[in-house]
């Protein structure tokens, strides 16, 4: 279903034509009525004007945003050692992501970085730091990639199931927050940046709504924001082609991803389905399903004046769009959209919103 929006046109001039002189057979009173009649009206229009105004649809932010990490399955279907090694970056998806910048670049457009700190301990991150310079915001994704809604320490991450020592008897609050706070230090000494806003390794329909005491970290470790809702969607079967009621499940929950402030005063900006995990990994889509849904996102996100927060994974793009398609079309849709929207970085959208709710 397509919505459709009506505005007035931007410097639209209401005309009216009055006599020259007022005969003199008109009577005072009826002069009076006439008088009080072309008031009147010019006071509805008026109101009708200020009204429309007060409708016209915000411009739409849309944020393209790069997971820097690796992926169970790529590229190929059995790899799953990456869930132990993913900051270990191999030489594809580094390629990728400094190309991606660069197209992103060239089109006026922005991507939204997050990186797994262990990606710093790789000896070459030019790739890296050349991103930083062209502009392109790099935040804080944790340090081995750990579940931040674990309250066992030992269920933080798969590395540290294999290897338990690695714990040294931490809590799985203290192994979070050291993650995070690691992942700043590491940024600060090789990037010579600080990183630019927090997303947690996976998401939940439930963010951290409940989690009052995630909330409190993030901000005493300095973060405004977290970008950790993904709202619930259905999925098509493995190797299906979406139907309607798939896309349509996805624009419902697209409506689910917008912005919001928690009472302790931190920002939730959420990712915006469907991720190219769920796309290509769990339902294996062919890649125009993918783009398909993608610009009926934008064209919602553009219609309703929304935030649309691209996610997805360079490890798993450079297999299923080797030719940047998705970050072209973007960019592209942005571009036509006769400043209706705008590419932006996540903190961008964060500075819409207030600290504290009212």
């Amino acid at each position: 279903m397509k919505n459709t929006m009506i505005q007035t046109s931007p410097g639209h001039k209401m005309n009216f034509q009055y006599p020259m002189k007022m005969e003199s057979h008109f009577s005072p009173s009826r002069r009076s009525f006439l008088n009080t009649a072309i008031a009147a009206t010019l006071g509805i229009q008026t109101a009708r004007l200020t009204a429309s105004e007060s409708q016209v649809t915000p411009k739409a932010q849309i944020a393209i945003t790069f997971d820097l990490e690796m992926s169970r399955q790529y590229p190929r279907r059995e790899m799953m050692e990456w869930d132990f090694q993913k900051g270990n970056l191999n030489q594809e998806t580094k390629n990728y992501s400094l190309k991606a910048a660069e197209i992103a670049s060239s089109l006026n457009g922005t991507i939204h970085y997050f990186c797994v700190g262990r990606v710093l301990e790789q000896k070459d991150i030019q790739w890296l730091k050349t991103i930083s310079k062209l502009g392109h915001p790099i935040g804080n994704h944790t340090y081995d990639h750990v579940n931040v809604w674990a309250t066992e320490p030992e269920k933080t991450q798969f590395r540290f199931q294999r290897s338990p020592w690695l714990l040294g008897g931490k809590s799985a609050d203290q192994v979070i927050r050291q993650n995070i706070r690691i992942t700043t230090e590491a940024m600060k000494q090789r990037l010579n940046i600080s990183p630019d806003g927090f997303r947690t390794p996976g998401g939940s329909s439930t963010a951290l709504d409940d989690r009052e005491d995630l909330q409190k970290m993030l901000l005493a470790e300095g973060f405004s924001w977290v970008s950790s809702k993904y709202p619930r969607h259905e999925y098509s079967p493995p190797n299906t082609e979406p139907d309607h009621e798939i896309y349509q499940s996805i624009l419902s929950a697209q409506k689910e991803a917008q912005p919001y402030v928690y009472p302790t005063g931190l920002i939730e900006i959420p990712m915006s389905p469907i991720s190219d995990v769920g796309a290509f990994r769990t339902s294996r889509w062919k890649l125009k399903y993918f783009l398909k849904s993608v610009e009926l996102c934008i064209q919602q996100a553009i219609e309703q004046g929304g935030v649309f927060d691209f996610l997805c994974h360079p490890s798993i793009m450079y297999v299923e769009d080797p030719q940047f398609e998705t970050v072209k079309l973007i960019c592209k849709l942005v571009n036509q959209s006769e400043g209706r929207a705008e590419l932006v970085g996540l903190s961008d959208i964060a500075k819409r919103l207030p600290r504290k709710q009212s």
